[in-house]
């Protein structure tokens, strides 16, 4: 029985070392995590992580040990702060930025010249019912989507 324990002590030593390893990035490299790297100090990472796992140590404490002993940049998935909140909400910035101009190039297109052209002329703007006769007159109607499949 005690091979067993051991075989399975070393197996959970082993996935652990694994998990830990893909979220570390290569200090030498950079584009690769230690489990992928051959660097000289991605190896040695990997076995200081295998050391600090049978010393006992959580995953939580090992990051925070690389984290301290190499910055930052060291995870793959930094922690959100005030420092890396940017990083963290870009895609929803971007996202934002990108419905926001849909909006604005929505509402340009419904916004028709002509109207605003006759509300200069005449110096009155048009009543609701004289600007939407205006608009079935001058908007042409939507274009015609022929789908390839229904001919």
């Amino acid at each position: 029985m005690s091979s067993e324990d051991d075989l399975k002590k070393t197996q959970i030593v082993e996935a652990r070392a694994r998990n830990i390893s893909h979220n570390v990035r290569c200090t030498e490299c950079g584009s690769q995590s230690i489990e992928e790297s051959q660097a000289d100090v991605a190896i040695l990472l990997r076995k200081l992580i295998r050391d600090e796992i049978r010393a006992g140590k959580t995953d939580k404490e090992i990051y925070e040990n690389l984290q301290d002993k190499f910055g930052e940049t060291v995870l793959y998935a930094p922690k959100f702060d005030v420092q890396t909140a940017a990083l963290w909400l870009s895609p929803f910035l971007v996202a934002g930025a990108a419905a926001g101009v849909w909006a604005y190039q929505r509402h340009k297109r419904r916004t028709n010249v002509h109207i605003m052209a006759l509300d200069l002329v005449r110096g009155v703007p048009l009543t609701k019912l004289e600007k939407k006769t205006m608009l079935d007159i001058l908007t042409p109607p939507p274009p015609q989507r022929k789908l390839w499949w229904w001919s």
